[in-house]
């Protein structure tokens, strides 16, 4: 999970991997990521192979097009890991007279 967060705490990385979740599970092809976010090749790639290394994204070849999507259970255990352990206290349900 660290390594995730860690991933996702570089500006263009969080940018890409919003495009991705965005995008939804057809995903989107490298050079119209490219395009979206106005970066070298070089360096998209070296993105989203953090990405694909920390389990975030997957890519998939489709003939001559790189497809790159988030990977979705990947994302929602991420999601639950927070908010089960980083809220736990600050989500706890609270009785009617106010006590958590």
């Amino acid at each position: 999970m660290a390594g995730q967060l860690e991933a996702l705490g570089h500006p263009t990385r969080l940018a890409l991997y919003r495009l991705l979740v965005r995008a939804g599970p057809d995903g989107t092809p490298v050079g119209r990521l490219q395009d979206a976010l106005g970066i070298p090749a070089s360096t998209l790639s070296h993105h989203l192979s953090k990405l694909v290394g920390q389990g975030l994204v997957t890519r998939e070849r489709q003939a001559t097009t790189l497809i790159c999507r988030a990977d979705f259970p990947a994302m929602n255990g991420l999601v639950g890991f927070l908010h089960d352990e980083c809220c736990a206290d600050a989500c706890a349900p609270v009785a009617a007279d106010g006590a958590a």
